[in-house]
Formats: C-alpha cells, structure tokens, sequence
C-alpha cells in the first residue's frame, strides 16, 4: 500500500510551494500554470539553476491532470529570457570548456521536457527575447508579445553557435531567408515584424498583455485534451527531427570550441561592454588557427600563474603586465 501511494504521488502535481525554487516563479491558477524567470537583474537569463528549475517544473505540469495549458514568460518588463547567462559560461565554462558538454545536457533536457510536455504552452513575450530566450520561445507552441519587445540571435556576433532550437526550427517557422538574416546578422526584428514573419501569433500594448495570454489560454482549454495532446504531436515531427539529427553535434562542437579564442573574445567583450574587433578576430584567424587546445600557444601570468593566451599583454586575472614593451 505505501509503494501504490508513492507512486501515486509521482504521477501527480505537486503544489509550487513544495518546490522551493530560487530562479523561477511557479504558480498554479485554476487549469493555468505559469512559469517565470525570476532573474530580472540579468534580464532573466539562465544560468544552470534556472535550466535545471524549468525542466522540473515542465515535469510537474506534464504530471498535473487539473493543468491543460502552460505560460512561461519572464518578470518584469525588460526581459522575456535572454539565453545563457554570460557571466556564468565566462566565469566557469570558459575556464573549464568540457564543463560546457554537462551545461549543454541540462539545457537539452529542459527542451525535451517542455517540447514533449503534452499540453498547449504559451509564451508571453513581456520584453526581450534574445538568443536562446527566442529558442525557449520557439519551443512554446504560440506566443503573444507586448507591442515593445524586440526578438534577436545574438551567436554569431558573440562567440557561439544558435543552434540550441534557433538553427533548427527559424527555417521551419519563418522561413529559410528570414533566418539566415536573423542568424547571420544577429539585428533586432521588432514585436510586428515578428508578427509579420510568423514569430509570434499576436501583439497587444503591455498592458493588455495578461488578458491577451488568459484568452487564449480560456480557448486552448476549451478543446479535447487527448485529441490536443496528439496534434501537438504530429506537429511536433519537422522540429523533433531537426532537433535530434542536430543536437547531438551542437553540444559537442560548442564544446569543444568553448574556450576558443572567437569565444573568449566574445565573453570578454560582453562581460566589458565593449565592442568586438572583429578586424582583428579576422587577422588573427587569418595569421594563425585559433587557440582550441590550451596546451598550445599558452604561458603563465608571471604574478598569479594562471594560464593565458601567449598574445595577451596583460592577465585576465589579475591584470599584471604579461609582456614587456
């Protein structure tokens, strides 16, 4: 009897509370559950916390018969999500690049969960929606924006590879072209322009926007859940296919080229708010490979002994002088 009652309760909802999280608000209203990230200061980006939160919210709404539709969205009105949080790939992936394969994981799965979660989900697009913030959005099943909002990919020009749901599903939604210009130009697409593109399936002023986001959900609720759960399915083909003939190969190549030095140089410019030289990115790819492997092209910093690009005047840890003029 103790068994059938614990796995009674696994196979069930459990109250927000009981979760205890840090990085995201999880409530539960009627058939609605609402999932934010609670990050405002970094303009809700997520760092591994936050993945590791959503994904176990996504398994509790799948759980959760009392729930038909999901929202995510983010706090305040600055930010939807903006992707993975610089600071933290910097500060722990970038000295450590084989970390970023287990980041990679985590975020995945966190994909899986919400893709395959069996319900309509919305995203309520409440600001901006920037790199894997518009992947988390792509994975939702529509969204609704505040007629602020811009919509952007940001790999390119920053160090990495969108290919965490940009890459794969842009093409399917907007198009091949549109995607190439969101991909390779990384430029701001604004809340029409994406309704124009297919991006997003309505804009309304901000504060229209909650009442926007319960319509539609009253709507989705007012279908049959099985028939709606195996749309969803069949719908989801071209994205599952494109995802997991992709995935795989992203995780490692974004591994293996997480402490190259395009990236570091990416990280770097972000955490100063500096522009890139991209000129001299181009000279220095075209004067010699790119430092991949840190046993080659390396020396110590002569003050704290950390190990850095042999090109670098000065140590990005403790800032002495590497070199002598």
């Amino acid at each position: 009897m103790v068994q059938t009652a614990q796995n009674d309760s696994l196979l069930s909802g459990a109250t927000p509370e009981s979760f205890n999280f840090r990085r995201i608000i999880y409530t539960k209203k009627n058939y609605t559950a609402t999932i934010a990230i609670n990050r405002p200061d970094v303009l809700n980006c997520f760092d591994m916390v936050t993945l590791n939160e959503l994904g176990q919210a996504f398994q509790d709404v799948q759980r959760d018969d009392n729930i038909a539709v999901l929202v995510i969205t983010g706090v305040g009105d600055k930010a939807f999500c903006t992707g993975a949080d610089l600071k933290e790939q910097e500060e722990a992936i970038l000295k450590k690049p084989n970390d970023y394969y287990k980041w990679m994981y985590a975020f995945i799965e966190m994909h899986d969960r919400l893709r395959n979660i069996g319900k309509p989900t919305i995203a309520r697009l409440n600001g901006m929606v920037v790199g894997g913030g518009n992947e988390l959005n792509m994975a939702c099943d529509l969204a609704v924006a505040a007629d602020h909002i811009i919509i952007k990919q940001v790999g390119a020009a920053r160090g990495s590879v969108a290919a965490g749901g940009a890459t794969q599903w842009l093409p399917l939604i907007i198009g091949d072209r549109r995607a190439r210009e969101m991909l390779l130009l990384c430029e701001n697409i604004d809340a029409y322009t994406a309704l124009e593109w297919g991006l997003v399936n309505q804009v309304v002023p901000y504060s229209l926007l909650d009442s926007a986001v319960e319509q539609l959900a009253e709507k989705l609720y007012n279908k049959l859940p099985e028939c709606t759960r195996y749309t969803k399915q069949q719908l989801n083909f071209w994205r599952d296919f494109s995802w997991a003939m992709t995935i795989g190969h992203a995780r490692d190549w974004l591994s293996l080229h997480a402490g190259a030095f395009e990236t570091a140089q990416g990280l770097r410019a972000f955490r100063k708010k500096t522009e890139i030289d991209y000129t001299n990115i181009r000279e220095h790819a075209a004067g010699q490979p790119p430092i991949i492997n840190p046993g080659h092209g390396m020396k110590p910093c002569p003050e704290c002994n950390a190990i850095m690009a042999e090109e670098f005047k000065f140590c990005g840890e403790c800032g002495k002088q590497m070199t002598q003029d």
